[in-house]
This record gives C-alpha cells, sequence and structure tokens, in this order.
C-alpha cells in the first residue's frame, strides 16, 4: 500500500455522524408581556431550585403570546434568563416570529404538537422555625411563716413546714413545736422544740425563757438535763455550731 492510498483512505473516513435522538428541552411559555414581572417570578423559580437552573438550555416558547413581540423586548427577556443561569436556545413559535429568531441569532422551532406538562420543581426547603421562647419561671414566693397566738397545752403538737413558726405565747410541757425553719417562741419554752427537721443547719430557736424538755436542730439535740447547766430560764438563742448546739443569751 503507497503513501497515496493510505491519504486517501483517511480522507473518506468519516469523521462525524449524524443521528436522530429525543433530547429533553425546558419550555419558557411566554404568556403575556410583562418584563417586571417575568423577572420577578424568575427569580422565585430560581430560589425554588438553584441547582436546576445552572446552564439549562431552554426554548422560549412564543405559541400562545397574542401581543405584539420587539425585538428590544425579546433580547430583554433573554438577558434576563440569562441572568438567572438560563440558556436560551431558540425560539418556538409561528413563522411571523423569524425575522426575531434570526436578528437574535436563534432557531426558530415549528410550534410543539407534542403534549406538553408543567415543569414541578423542589419544594424550597423549610425555613426553621424560630427557637422557642425560654419561659424563665418566676421566682418563688416566700414561704409565710405558722403564727400561732394562743397557748400550746401539753400533747399538741405544732409544725410549720417550709417555714419558720412564731408562738406568741407560753408552750406548756408535753407540747412539741416543728419548724422547717426557725422557732420563736416569745414566752416561756417548757415544752420540746425542733428546728430544721428536714435538716436545715441553719435553723435556730429563740425563746424568752428557756425551760424545755428537750431542744434540737438538724437531728442535733440537748435535753433538759445539759439546758439546766446553761443560762436556764434566760432569754437564749440556740443554734447549730459542726455536731453540737450552742446556746447563748438574747
Amino acid at each position: 500500500m503507497t503513501a497515496d492510498t493510505t491519504l486517501d483512505l483517511l480522507d473518506n473516513d468519516p469523521v462525524f455522524h449524524l443521528k436522530g435522538g429525543m433530547l429533553t428541552m425546558t419550555l419558557v411559555e411566554l404568556i403575556r408581556l410583562a418584563p417586571d414581572q417575568f423577572a420577578r417570578q424568575l427569580a422565585e423559580k430560581v430560589e425554588q431550585a438553584p441547582n436546576f437552573f445552572v446552564d439549562t438550555p431552554v426554548v422560549i416558547a412564543l405559541d400562545k403570546l397574542n401581543e405584539p413581540l420587539t425585538d428590544l423586548t425579546l433580547r430583554h427577556l433573554l438577558n434576563l434568563c440569562r441572568d438567572h443561569g438560563l440558556q436560551p436556545v431558540a425560539l418556538r413559535g409561528g413563522e411571523a416570529f423569524r425575522e426575531l429568531a434570526q436578528g437574535a441569532n436563534m432557531v426558530l422551532l415549528p410550534p410543539g404538537r407534542q403534549r406538553e406538562r408543567s415543569l414541578d420543581l423542589p419544594e424550597p426547603p423549610p425555613k426553621p422555625a424560630p427557637a422557642p421562647a425560654v419561659e424563665i419561671p418566676p421566682p418563688p414566693a416566700a414561704i409565710a411563716g405558722k403564727i400561732i397566738t394562743d397557748p400550746v397545752r401539753g400533747g399538741q403538737q405544732v409544725y410549720a413546714r417550709g417555714g419558720d413558726l412564731i408562738v406568741m405565747a407560753p408552750v406548756s410541757a408535753g407540747a412539741e413545736l416543728l419548724a422547717d425553719g426557725h422557732i420563736h417562741v416569745y414566752g416561756p419554752l417548757r415544752g420540746r422544740a425542733l428546728a430544721g427537721v428536714q435538716g436545715n443547719q441553719e435553723a435556730r430557736i429563740f425563746c424568752q425563757s428557756l425551760e424545755a424538755e428537750l431542744v434540737s436542730i438538724a437531728g442535733q439535740y440537748k435535753v433538759a438535763e445539759d439546758l439546766r447547766k446553761q443560762q436556764w430560764k434566760q432569754a437564749v438563742q440556740i443554734s447549730l455550731e459542726g455536731d453540737s448546739l450552742k446556746i447563748s443569751g438574747l
């Protein structure tokens, strides 16, 4: 085989093929001329699916347009499409639009006869719901102490839950006073007085005359035998220091 024969074969070797195919093309179907509304509505569509409109080839369909379309308006609409990532490749419509298509360097396709459907774009992602307002609970209401104005007789028990106990009268032998907080006795204290019964080590006992059978703070106690040794029948306050009760005068 000679060199000339080889060149002849290469010249006859095809460099392209013509094939028929069904290509999916997005149509932008103009219904009426309103460039400002067109720009706004196109921007809304792009916001719904921004990736869909990146370099997407489209055909501008003019089949249903009953208004005169000028070359200037067409170029404005084409630029709006390109600004949003669309790439117009052809016009579609009757022969009346051929001059417009040639002026815009575009192909004019005949009106479509195939069935068409609206393009369903993905729904935009829901906007995050605002964070729920944090409700700040109101400060706890101050717990009112219990006030007793009548004498507390033997066999009676008085308990001030969650607060202080204030007795404005004598407390007889055999009576029992209990409080989660302090105990105040404005008179002789002859019965039993237990303050801080829920473990409040800061609780105290106050009385005008210490004659008690037993006093206790947060579980630590002293009985009458010990109490008689210091400030008996005197006005005192009793507090807790470490594991022992301290009795001091008022």
